[in-house]
């Protein structure tokens, strides 16, 4: 990795200089950590958690961290790769021979439902038949919503984000593990990591101290008022995104990495976001200067994934990002 573009005092003071101007404007409320060889060297909350009730962010507020989540979905099937348990490269037929769509139990293998190569398509964020977004509580509530869709391509063919895909490897979890998705991923990852507040709510049973999302919606000009995003919201997230953490917690999932505290997990270079309506996270592991960086906000996207890439430019580090990503 080469050395970082600027000092640690200039980063520091871009980067808090810039907030307070994006947090003036309305473009940014939520939590920011920089931390240096583990260690925080800036760290700040902005905005409000829960605007009616008058609540602000601070830093240990939780936020809904959207696709982020996916890393933890990859790191379960390594886990049961290195257990024996499947193969990768088998279809999935092999461990779900009743898959309901035969067509792509036959064709799609394990690895392209990782790498988002599957042709899988449907919609996860649609309410379900007869029900509503909140009505949705378990990944077997999500498959409904897609498993009868047409193939958008033939496996392998391209590259495709796919949501759908992501709740096929949850549910393949629970079914070779034996445990529920959520159960699995507390007992596997969260708990040898040592991460505290990091797990899937209902969106009706939310923690103290959680932050609240605030969206303008889709297609929504800039200038548009916001709303909460509650009702926009599944009632339970998924093994593709909608889980719940908090910075501290994100730099304790790099440091249990570079510790090789986690089973099969990857490397602690990691450059992975997501977001939605009133959701956006961001973190960067292993940037130039053995500097972690982790954005969560309670806004529309790019919040937080702007201010990725505004230090990324600093410290002279270079990548493409599409919503979910690894790198090392």
């Amino acid at each position: 990795m080469p050395p970082p573009a600027v000092s640690q005092q200039v980063l520091v003071s871009r980067l808090s200089h810039s907030l307070d101007s994006l947090a003036a404007l309305g473009e940014f409320s939520g939590v920011v950590l920089l931390a240096r060889k583990g260690v925080p060297v800036f760290q700040r909350a902005y905005g409000m958690a829960d605007r009616e009730a008058g609540r602000r962010n601070n830093l240990e507020t939780a936020f809904n961290i959207g696709s982020i989540n996916k890393v933890f979905t990859q790191i379960a099937i390594m886990q049961l790769r290195d257990a024996g348990k499947l193969d990768l490269d088998s279809t999935l037929v092999k461990y779900w021979a009743d898959y309901p769509n035969q067509e792509v139990a036959h064709k799609v293998t394990i690895r392209q439902l990782l790498r988002h190569t599957s042709g899988i398509g449907g919609n996860i964020f649609a309410p379900p038949v007869g029900g509503k977004r909140n009505d949705i509580r378990t990944l077997q509530d999500y498959l409904p919503l897609f498993v009868n869709a047409p193939m958008q391509f033939e496996p392998g063919a391209r590259n495709a984000y796919s949501n759908a895909g992501y709740v096929v490897l949850g549910l393949l979890i629970e079914r070779l593990s034996g445990e529920d998705y959520f159960t699995y991923v507390q007992r596997h990852i969260f708990e040898p990591a040592g991460m505290m507040r990091t797990a899937s709510y209902e969106v009706d049973s939310l923690p103290p101290n959680t932050a609240i999302g605030y969206t303008r919606g889709d297609s929504a000009p800039a200038n548009a008022p916001t709303h909460r995003n509650s009702a926009e919201l599944p009632g339970r997230g998924s093994s593709a995104g909608g889980g719940y953490s908090t910075a501290h917690d994100l730099l304790t999932l790099l440091q249990a990495l570079r510790a090789r505290k986690i089973p099969s997990g990857p490397p602690a270079g990691l450059g992975v976001a997501g977001g939605s309506g009133g959701l956006n996270g961001d973190v960067e592991g292993e940037l130039p200067g053995n500097y972690d960086l982790i954005l969560l906000a309670n806004l529309d996207p790019p919040a937080a994934e702007r201010v990725a890439a505004m230090v990324r430019k600093w410290l002279g580090f270079k990548i493409e990002k599409m919503g979910n990503s690894t790198r090392s």
